[in-house]
């Protein structure tokens, strides 16, 4: 059985961010174990070609359990070196800064805006922002859609919503983070800027550090309430691999719970209904799942459109659904290729337009579906269950739709929910056709109390567990009002400093 110092569990962003800023250090033997392939699929670099990724062996290709009137929704994450990171769509954009003081708020001490400002930084270079919020000379290169590759139904869109009264918002991630802008996109020389390429592959000569594919972690060993290693399947055999230091989890917010629970850290009740052994009676683990929920409005063109250059989306309206909150709770953008609802073909011209709730007060679970590792987890995202969530929802649609309303002067109808639809249909057409945003978050919040629902400390360290910690997007207390990756890549930057003690 192998020793190292650290043992990281998910190549996905997290771990690609934790790999190579822990084996910075010499002296420190770091293994790096991820499920998937370290087999880099061709259409990971060509920035539009992200939706032939979902569906693939760089997928996890989740279901969720049945949502609102919806069914069982598809719920992709990434699977292979890069994780997510590998097949997102690349919107690099940070949280309302009230949404980091909120986490401190909740408890999360030290990971209020100010304290994560270093390292939201620490992970770009973002030409031409302003240097004093954003990062300069970060492994991740992001930039905002070139003027002369836009899109013209984007700024279409744009216009759309400024003739409504929205204001421009010159960088969702600076100063102003309310209103409609062109974000910075994690695409740099025309290909993606992924955590594989940005931060792990210039570390991979490094003789300390270990990167092992196609190794399914079935469990974590703890033993007198020390995690001491990982227990793992490659190659048909079974191993471990010893941890001197600490085991970090970054497989996610629906992988780290569920590997937790399989090794005897989560509620207590659900564990021994599997016939697992608890080793921690933690009730917040996989409890608190949050994620985006996603209604969209289709539109079909008379003539062709041309093809995204960018990532389909390219311009987005962070907006106040006007019920409350302390930071705008709407995200719209539109998504730019033809698309229609299941069951529905697709017009041979169009696109869709996108609402999303991102300040959800609506809280789902993962769990176990049996003791095996090999089981997918039950995802229970509770789309749309909290009124105040229907009530968001109708408020983005309406939005989208009035701005919708605009590009009948270009020949662009609105084909589904259609024209005539009331606001009662557009109330049942959301809970028909609610999907994700794919962000989900929560799973092992950072908190103070464990009998308040809490997993991590403020250091990122699981309440009760000697020798383990936790990031990745399920530590977040509440979810960013935005695309997670971007948060992701500062808890990562910001867990390897607590770890190596800079922080």
């Amino acid at each position: 059985m192998p020793l190292f110092d650290y043992v990281i569990v998910g190549a996905g962003s997290a771990g690609c961010v934790l790999a190579a800023r822990l084996s910075q250090d010499p002296q420190a033997r770091v293994v790096l174990l991820e499920a998937g392939s370290a087999r880099r699929p061709s259409a990971i670099d060509t920035p539009s070609a992200w939706p032939q990724l979902l569906g693939t062996e760089a997928d996890w290709g989740g279901v969720t359990t049945a949502q609102a009137e919806a069914g069982e929704l598809e719920y992709p994450r990434g699977r292979g070196v890069g994780g997510s990171g590998a097949v997102n769509a690349m919107a690099h954009i940070r949280g309302h800064r009230r949404v980091y003081n909120a986490w401190e708020a909740c408890g999360a001490a030290g990971w209020g805006f100010d304290g994560l400002l270093p390292y939201l930084k620490r992970t770009e270079a973002a030409v031409g922002r302003d240097p004093a919020l954003r990062g300069t000379s970060g492994p991740v290169r992001v930039a905002r859609v070139s003027t002369l590759h836009a899109h013209y139904a984007a700024i279409a869109f744009e216009q759309a919503l400024f003739s409504l009264g929205y204001p421009e918002a010159g960088d969702l991630s600076g100063a102003c983070q309310e209103g409609v802008g062109w974000p910075d996109l994690a695409i740099s020389g025309g290909q993606r800027c992924d955590p594989a390429t940005a931060y792990l592959r210039p570390a991979l000569s490094r003789p300390n550090l270990t990167v092992l594919d196609r190794t399914m972690v079935t469990r974590l060993t703890v033993r007198n309430g020390r995690c001491a290693g990982a227990e793992y399947r490659r190659g048909g055999a079974l191993h471990t691999a010893r941890a001197a230091a600490e085991v970090i989890v970054c497989a996610g917010a629906v992988g780290t719970p569920q590997l937790l629970m399989l090794s005897g850290i989560g509620p207590a009740a659900h564990l021994r209904d599997l016939g697992i052994e608890v080793a921690a009676d933690l009730p917040g683990v996989g409890a608190n799942l949050q994620d985006h929920p996603v209604v969209m409005t289709y539109y079909t063109s008379l003539v062709p459109l041309p093809a995204s250059r960018n990532n389909h989306g390219e311009v987005y309206a962070s907006l106040p659904s006007g019920l409350g909150g302390g930071w705008p709770d709407l995200q719209l953008f539109p998504i730019l290729m033809p698309l229609a609802p299941p069951g529905c073909p697709a017009p041979a011209h169009g696109f869709a337009l996108a609402a999303a709730v991102t300040a959800p007060d609506s809280r789902g679970t993962i769990r176990l579906a049996s003791a095996d590792p090999a089981a997918a987890p039950l995802i229970d995202p509770a789309f749309l269950k909290e009124g105040t969530d229907r009530a968001r929802m109708s408020a983005g649609l309406k939005i989208a739709r009035d701005a919708g309303a605009w590009f009948a002067r270009l020949g662009i109808s609105e084909t589904l929910p259609g024209p005539a639809a009331s606001a009662g249909d557009l109330s049942d057409w959301a809970m028909r056709t609610v999907g994700s945003y794919y962000h989900p978050a929560g799973t092992c919040a950072i908190g103070a109390d464990p009998g308040a629902g809490s997993v991590v400390d403020p250091d990122l360290r699981v309440h009760g567990i000697d020798g383990l910690g936790v990031a990745d997007a399920s530590v977040m207390p509440l979810i960013v009002n935005a695309p997670t990756h971007a948060t992701v890549l500062a808890i990562a930057e910001m867990a390897a400093a607590l770890i190596a003690g800079s922080g």
